[in-house]
């Protein structure tokens, strides 16, 4: 597992470099084989440290975020929540794992959800606009997102707000 540690307004040292290396091959290496990436991004907000880890193999990604008073609890906690969220999808990832990317994956861990209810299915006009005039679309509809046919490229694309309170742009690409 290939692992890069970034650092936002603060200083980290190397031990926690080594020390979140060392946790992470750990508790993911059962679950993964393989080229996977992770990184960890960690910043200081009102004396609380948030942790963000991103792992990514083959096609899939997952994300977690934690904040804790210490680096070490944030890491963690947010190993676990990655692990939960690989068990609590191990049957939708099945294929995958047949096809290798994949190590077994324990069969205790969580409860599975078999299938999505979808209660709606909505189809919408849409113009081209400007990502400031989606974000004013957005929050006039008090939405947390918001898709959109970009003006200036002509893509679809998908404003979001963030646990932070800023936005966010989606910009689909093909691999």
């Amino acid at each position: 597992m290939k692992l890069i540690v970034t650092a936002k307004k603060m200083q980290i040292a190397q031990s926690f470099s080594t020390y979140a290396e060392g946790k992470l091959s750990a508790k993911l290496d059962r679950f993964f084989e393989g080229d996977t990436d992770a990184k960890i991004t960690l910043s200081e907000q009102k004396n609380l440290i948030v942790l963000e880890l991103t792992v990514k193999a083959g096609s899939m990604i997952y994300r977690a975020e934690q904040t804790a008073l210490d680096k070490n609890d944030a890491l963690d906690a947010v190993i676990d929540k990655i692990i939960r969220q690989i068990c609590k999808n191990k049957s939708k990832l099945g294929k995958r794992i047949k096809e290798g990317a994949f190590r077994d994956l324990p069969m205790d861990a969580v409860e599975e959800q078999a299938t999505y209810e979808i209660i709606k299915h909505k189809t919408f006009k849409m113009r081209p606009m400007s990502v400031d005039e989606a974000i004013l679309q957005m929050n006039m509809l008090g939405h947390a997102f918001f898709m959109f046919c970009n003006g200036a490229t002509g893509a679809v694309n998908v404003v979001y707000r963030r646990d932070d309170g800023n936005y966010a742009v989606l910009e689909p690409s093909i691999e």
